[in-house]
């Protein structure tokens, strides 16, 4: 009797130790969540600029000529997104620049500018680090097309990759001075272009993202 009244106590400890465990690994967060929970491989991120904000393209990293765009936005699939701390990955599919205007001597204007050799990789990881890659052999490339008083010119930049910062007290994701070298293009088109832009707030199902 006394064996049986031990082997059913000792089942019960062992019941509840597995009820107190269970939960707090359920309540593990994901790297990427909203107000909803987790948020899931497939799902879309998107985001515009900061209100009040723009993207700008400037020749040096302290200047102020070159290209500004009062407009601009991506769109990206998460393709990972593991139980923080760690890192999730996402497929940035998009990325649009638009309302665009150059204070360059000689530019009338600004056609458009388009992002190349999408998709390109974002990874985010738990303290807040990003970092956009290219696919492999290629780089990130941007091509400016500007109205010029001697006709239409295309201005080419490459760069490795794009460090950035994602931050929860606007769920924002900002770059800062990122640095492209001219592939190709006229003299009017500047030697280095530095890319600064700040995107908030990024959602995904109308909730902003947190990184946890």
């Amino acid at each position: 009797m006394r064996i049986r009244s031990l082997l059913a106590t000792a089942g019960t400890v062992a019941a509840l130790s597995l009820t107190a465990v269970t939960p707090a690994s359920a309540a593990d967060p994901a790297v990427l969540t909203t107000a909803n929970g987790d948020v899931a491989v497939g799902d879309v991120l998107t985001a515009s600029l900061a209100a009040g904000t723009s993207a700008t393209f400037y020749s040096s990293a302290t200047g102020t000529s070159g290209v500004s765009c009062a407009a601009s936005s991506f769109s990206a699939t998460v393709t990972a997104n593991p139980t923080a701390p760690g890192t999730a990955t996402e497929s940035l599919t998009a990325q649009t620049f638009t309302n665009c205007t150059s204070n360059v001597v000689g530019v009338l204007g600004v056609t458009s500018i388009t992002v190349n050799n999408l998709p390109y990789t974002a990874a985010v990881s738990s303290g807040g680090t990003l970092t956009v890659s290219p696919p492999a052999g290629s780089k990130i490339r941007t091509t400016v097309v500007l109205r010029t008083l001697l006709g239409s010119v295309s201005c080419v930049y490459e760069g490795a990759a794009l460090n950035g910062t994602a931050s929860n007290t606007d769920n924002s994701i900002a770059f800062a001075n990122q640095q492209f070298t001219k592939l190709s293009g006229s003299t009017l088109c500047f030697a280095n272009a530095y890319f600064t832009a700040k995107y908030a707030p990024v959602t995904t199902g109308g909730a902003s993202v947190v990184v946890n």
